[in-house]
């Protein structure tokens, strides 16, 4: 695990949180998979809310397909090289925090996987299929509206709640820079 020399508290007397850092590659891993998440969510809304049999629809719901699996695949690389450096402890802070923080990063993962999963096996069950970056992917299911709806209904109803743990998330980050000014953000800024 990468460590940097930091002052042990913060100007105002508080400890410091950036006594140790993330490894670098699991720093560049997050903001790549963060960028490209909120990106997925804005095409993703954006795209249902559009109507049937626009060309520009079907190109834009091939490249959210595309970049989609790209995401998964490094979400995958995320998890070997979070099993591989582990991460810095969390600083000093209340139990209920520690719990929220733990829980919240727990279900992004959760949902980083499960949301690309279930659109995956939605456009399994589609005539049209899942072409990655123009490469036909296998067809694991055959055209089934039915089990479509369900699977497509889960992956929506996963982008929601990634859309507001996504929120959280930046919300505690920016109450750790802001009002505890801990230092904890510079544990996973570039």
């Amino acid at each position: 695990m990468s460590t940097a020399q930091t002052p042990a508290t913060s100007r105002d007397g508080r400890p410091n949180a950036s006594s140790e850092r993330y490894a670098g590659p699991m720093i560049a891993l997050h903001w790549l998979i963060a960028i490209a998440i909120i990106a997925m969510l804005c095409i993703g809304f954006y795209m249902v809310a559009l109507p049937r049999g626009l060309p520009f629809k079907s190109d834009l719901i091939n490249f959210h397909k595309s970049l989609g699996i790209t995401v998964f695949l490094l979400v995958l690389m995320r998890i070997l090289v979070r099993l591989a450096y582990g991460r810095p402890p969390l600083p000093p802070m209340p139990t209920w925090q520690r719990a929220a923080a733990s829980i919240t990063q727990a279900l992004l993962y959760v949902g980083m996987v499960g949301m690309p999963l279930t659109g995956y096996l939605g456009s399994s069950f589609n005539k049209f299929g899942t072409k990655v970056w123009g490469l036909t992917l296998p067809q694991w299911g055959w055209d089934d509206k039915h089990l479509r709806g369900i699977l497509f209904g889960i992956h929506e109803t996963i982008a929601w709640i990634m859309a507001a743990l996504v929120i959280i998330h930046f919300l505690g980050a920016m109450k750790h820079q802001l009002i505890d000014r801990d230092g904890l953000l510079r544990r996973m800024w570039p």
